[in-house]
């Protein structure tokens, strides 16, 4: 049971934990903080959180558990305000998508790795953001990812997976490193396709019926080319190196694909296609 729940960020992500936490009866209190106090009052009035306070060091006074859900490119201003505010008996995670650059973001502002950092990542969301799009269901049957490191408190861990298990989730560990290469390949470089291609389209002379005439392969393959561009934007800034060498590799593959086309290599094309659907239907179709 958490007594007092800080979330730092309450948008989609932090707003689905709270609801998903509410329903689960596992948090007595939730208290919001971020920059938009409009934003802040909304998720007061969906009763999404208690109550709410723009100043982060002033917001996790007295909280058991703290979640840090900014965009990347926030997180260390966001440690650096805590600093020295937490509660002695307070776990602090994040919902940060490259962990990496979490734990560089985590030393320069608390000068080493505390104990009672947990870094985490849920593999859930929508092409929505904003905590009206939040909803208590988004991380069932969903995966979490921990990283947690050397200088983590197992019993921190413990109390971070007990509050994505209370809400629905999948939890595992593994290292940072790995996390971000693992989430370059299944989230990071799907994104910058979908981004590439639509953009791609759009700066066509004919775009507007192209887009007119999209069919669902297209609404599918291109939905998560509507979610937050400044989040994808720190992504890709934050796991550039492991995002590069996959686009490299894509790149290669394409002009594969391209040749094949070029001199109506049938079977070349059928082979690829072939191999692409039996891992999708093995991996992801069932």
């Amino acid at each position: 049971m958490i007594e007092r729940l800080c979330i730092i960020g309450v948008g989609l992500i932090g707003g689905s934990l709270a609801r998903a936490l509410r329903e689960a009866g596992f948090c007595k209190e939730v208290v919001g903080s971020g920059r938009n106090p409009a934003h802040l009052q909304q998720a007061v009035e969906l009763g999404v959180i208690d109550r709410f306070d723009t100043d982060p060091a002033r917001a996790v006074a007295g909280a058991d558990m703290v979640l840090v859900a900014v965009p990347l490119g926030a997180m260390e201003s966001v440690f650096s305000a805590v600093h020295g505010h937490l509660a002695d008996d307070a776990v602090l995670t994040d919902a940060g998508s490259a962990k990496g650059s979490v734990l560089e973001a985590a030393q320069r502002a608390f000068g080493v790795l505390p104990g009672n950092f947990v870094p985490g990542h849920p593999i859930a969301g929508t092409e929505q953001s904003g905590v009206s799009a939040s909803f208590a269901g988004l991380y069932r049957d969903r995966r979490v990812i921990l990283t947690p490191t050397e200088m983590t408190d197992p019993e921190a861990t413990a109390r971070v997976r007990a509050m994505w298990e209370a809400a629905g989730a999948r939890v595992s560990e593994m290292t940072a490193v790995h996390h971000d290469a693992v989430l370059a390949a299944t989230s990071h470089l799907p994104h910058v396709l979908a981004y590439t291609l639509v953009d791609s389209l759009a700066r066509l002379g004919d775009h507007d019926e192209v887009f007119e005439y999209a069919a669902g392969g297209f609404r599918d393959f291109t939905r998560i080319a509507s979610s937050d561009p400044v989040m994808w934007r720190d992504i890709c800034l934050a796991n550039g190196d492991a995002i590069e060498l996959l686009i490299d590799r894509f790149i290669e593959d394409l002009r594969v694909l391209k040749g094949a086309v070029h001199v109506h290599d049938s079977d070349k094309l059928l082979a690829i296609f072939t191999s692409a659907k039996q891992a999708r239907d093995r991996h992801i179709g069932k």
